[in-house]
Parts: C-alpha cells; structure tokens; sequence
C-alpha cells in the first residue's frame, strides 16, 4: 500500500455569518472530497500539541507523526535546510518575513507614534522583489552591524516570495517573537522581540549572545530595515502607485539546527518518498524527514498556484515512491487575508484541480493507494490568525469499510469513526494501513 497525504493548509475555519452560519468547508462546492468522504473514513485531529504556538510548522510536523517536544526548533531551521543552507551549531535561524506596516521608523527616536502591521506579506511580494530587497539589507544593514562585531554575525539569505531566513551567529533562541499574521492591525512596536528569559545560561566572552543582547540585535534590525527599505526605489515606485510597500523586516520562530529522525527509520514500510510545496518550511520539514523536494513550475502558494503541475508532480511521484506529501498554501493566505470569496475558490480549486486529478489517475492502478485529505489548522477568515482546534479528516483506499459520513467538513467529520486523534496517532493510524 502506497500512501498520499494531500494537505489544504488553513482550508478548515469557523462558522461564517455570511455564509448563515457555515463554514466554508461546508459551503464550498467540493464533490471530489465529499466522495472520498462518503466512501471512506473519516475523523478529527488535534495537530497542535499543548504548549506550542498554532503554526504550520508545529501542525505539519505532528500530523507526520513526530513529537514535538523532542524535535521542534521553530521554522527558521526548517525554512534553512529547505534552500540549502546548513546550519552551524552556533547559528540561530529565523524565519524573516519581509511585511507591510503603515509608519514606518523613519528615524532614530522613539516618536510613540508607531503604527500597526498592515499585512504579513510585503503586498504579496514576489520572489525575484524580496531577493532585491534581501541583497539591499544584505549590503546596507548587516555589513556595518557585522564590521561592528568583527565577524559574520547577521546574514538574510533570499526564500520565496516575502519568506526570507535571517541567521545570527551566537545568537540565543530563549526569546520571544511574535508571528506576524497573528498581528493583522495591530501596532508593531509592543510587537519587538523580548528575552525569555532573564535567567538563560550565558558564558561571558563566548560567541553566544544572551537572550536580552539577542533581542536588542533583533530590534536593531527591525527598526533600521524600516528607514532603509522605505528609502529603495522598489518601495518608492510602489508608493506612487498606492500600492502597500514592503517596508520592514520581521524575525520570528527562531531556533537551532534540529534532530529528526526520517520517516524510512521511523516506518519501515516506508522505503522512499517525497513532498510538493511551494513553500520553504514545508521542503524544510521534507527535506529532515528524508523526503525528496519536488519543486513545481508555477507553484507560488497562492491561489494562483499550479495546482494542475502539482497534480501531475503527485503522480509522478506515487509511481516511483511509496509515500507523498503535498502541501498548498492558498487556503492559508487567503485566510490571513480575511478573502471569503478567496478562500472559497481555493478550496474549490484544490478539489477540482488536484486531489480530482489524483483520484481518477490512481484509482485506476492495481497497485493499492491510501489517500488522507485534511488541514493543519483552522484560519478562520474572520479572525485571519491560525486556531489550535481539531481539523477533519478523511482517509480512503480502494475496499475501506465506510462510515456514516456523508460530506467532508469539521461538523460532519465529528461522526467519523476514527472519532478524534491527536498529534503522531494520525500518521501511526495511516502507516497501519497496509
């Protein structure tokens, strides 16, 4: 038995008074995942664990069986080992997204007249943009803090679109950070990084910083790259269009090089497999979890992915291994966006134009293959954050027992008879399939 994980990431929400009290799951035309639903199994999910933030990165691990309190390290380590970047023993990795805020520091005092994130995206900032502004910040801002030092200590290195990694050499992962598509229109200045703790073993004249001398390196930065990016003539044509500018850097979920072991060591009837995301943590994720990267052509993380390559990719892919994960984006962002319409068409699109495709192709094959279809989280689009509650899921292969369910959506996958799984029981429930 082959297996497919195909993952809608955010798609699950909460009741919508414009949709008379639906979800969108429930209002949205999906026919292709209400089959699987009806002629599979299905049931609910705890992905996030106690104690930890509600993030794809937390959820998507879980969901593939690891637990967290011995592996997570937050996504900046992650996000590295996605674009090729290996990790230091002494490095700290951020995940560095590049965002819009509606004042921008402008200069060196504190004005208290700070304004609020706009947006988590830079205006969703395409990739070939971010890597410009990335190589500015490079040039204008690390290199005169790093001759400071005397050594390399900050580095961004370019990711996808406004997903950038930002690594401090010495730099101490007790702090915290606050994720901010968790901050739409809130003022960004209570937002600063804070030490964890004023206790964390320090040894005085190592390389490693403390964690109040890491958190007062973060917000230099942070307030710094809002003047200089501001002043780069990307931001400036933007703001003669009106369009939103991608005007300050924001480090978040930072931590060290992680240990993982890989799924082939984990389940042995898993001898080879492979992930489809356009997205950094989740090659991250992949590439720890000894999966091949399979990059697609067009695939953004948006709605206007390419959801049919990513199909094919799938395909391709089931041929040759025996386990897949695939991961889209959109429903996430637009979520965090706060676009019903746009959500809507996104988990429409990832019915009729991925897991569609997927299904009329290997349900043909003689060999067997079990498909899950679920979410990592909630991103209700009217609060536009991510909620730590039970997603739905669905499980189907080729002579599965059925259930009584009839459609797939968080009300109606209550009924399901795996009833509700948490965190590594949903892959140890999946890899049992055989």
């Amino acid at each position: 038995m082959k297996h497919i994980i195909i993952l809608g990431d955010g798609m699950a929400d909460l009741p919508v008074k414009r949709l008379g009290g639906k979800t969108l799951l429930q209002s949205a035309n999906k026919p292709m995942m209400d089959r699987l639903a009806r002629e599979g199994r299905c049931g609910r999910l705890m992905t996030v664990p106690e104690g930890f933030p509600p993030g794809s990165e937390v959820a998507n691990t879980a969901i593939l069986g690891y637990d967290l309190n011995r592996v997570y390290e937050g996504r900046g380590p992650l996000e590295a080992a996605s674009i090729g970047y290996e990790m230091a023993d002494d490095d700290l990795a951020l995940r560095c997204n590049i965002i819009t805020i509606d004042k921008p520091r402008l200069g060196d005092g504190n004005s208290g007249m700070d304004g609020v994130i706009v947006t988590h995206n830079g205006g969703n900032l395409e990739t070939e943009d971010g890597d410009v502004l990335i190589k500015y910040l490079n040039e204008k801002l690390a290199a005169p803090i790093n001759e400071r030092y005397g050594f390399e200590r900050v580095k961004f290195i370019t990711g996808i679109q406004y997903r950038h990694l930002l690594v401090i050499k010495g730099g101490n992962k007790h702090i915290i950070c606050a994720p901010p598509h968790d901050h739409p229109n809130q003022e960004w200045y209570p937002l600063l990084v804070k030490p964890e703790s004023q206790n964390a073993v320090h040894h005085a004249g190592s390389i490693r910083l403390s964690p109040e001398e890491t958190a007062d390196l973060l917000n230099e930065l942070i307030i710094k790259s809002q003047k200089l990016l501001t002043e780069h003539p990307f931001n400036i044509e933007r703001a003669k269009r009106g369009e939103r500018q991608a005007n300050s850097i924001w480090p978040w979920s930072g931590g060290y090089r992680p240990s993982m072991e890989t799924l082939m060591q984990r389940y042995p009837q898993v001898k080879s497999g492979s992930v489809i995301s356009a997205v950094d943590l989740i090659r991250g994720i992949g590439h720890y979890a000894g999966l091949k990267i399979i990059r697609v052509k067009g695939a953004t993380g948006l709605a206007d992915t390419n959801y049919e390559g990513k199909a094919e990719a799938a395909i391709r892919a089931l041929e040759r291994d025996d386990f897949v994960f695939v991961h889209v984006e959109a429903s996430d962002e637009a979520g965090h966006d706060g676009d019903l319409e746009l959500k809507l068409k996104t988990i429409e699109y990832l019915d009729q134009r991925l897991i569609t495709p997927i299904f009329n192709e290997v349900s043909k094959w003689k060999e067997p293959i079990c498909m899950a279809v679920l979410p990592d989280h909630l991103t209700p689009v009217e609060m536009r954050i991510h909620v730590g509650q039970a997603v739905p899921f669905l499980i189907w292969y080729r002579g599965i027992k059925p259930d009584d369910v009839q459609q797939y959506d968080e009300e109606s996958c209550v009924a399901g008879s795996y009833g509700l799984l948490r965190h590594a029981e949903f892959m140890q429930t999946l890899m049992a399939i055989k």
